[in-house]
């Protein structure tokens, strides 16, 4: 059985900072290309980063570029997203995904798998 858990959300202040962490189970890891989602409410769902199955490629949206880093660490399934000067529009609910890829790139579609989401709340 296939699980993605995150965890490390939580309330901070405007300019604060918090690491969220998504612990994979039940598949090879290095056979996925992974990635950062969020959602707000009433907005649709969009990806904030990801990075490729060796950690060489990532990607972030423009509005993260410079404040979020996404990492992985293959020996422990895990991928981390270490989130600096948060601003009140980064409050979502974030979820870690994972997509099957067999090139070392990362895909912004086609995800294959989700986690539960976690809770990003920064107050203004």
């Amino acid at each position: 059985q296939v699980q993605l858990v995150e965890s490390g959300g939580g309330l901070v202040q405007d300019g604060g900072s918090l690491s969220l962490s998504c612990l994979v189970s039940g598949l090879t890891f290095i056979d996925y290309a992974m990635g950062w989602f969020r959602q707000a409410p009433g907005k649709e769902r969009e990806l904030v980063a990801g990075i490729s199955r060796t950690g060489r490629n990532t990607y972030y949206l423009d509005s993260v570029k410079g404040r979020f880093t996404i990492s992985r660490d293959n020996a422990k399934n895990t991928m981390s997203l270490q989130m600096n000067s948060l601003k009140p529009e980064d409050t979502a609910v974030y979820y870690c995904a994972a997509a099957y890829l067999v090139a070392d790139q990362v895909t912004v579609y086609d995800y294959d798998y989700w986690g539960q989401g976690t809770q990003v709340t920064v107050s203004s």
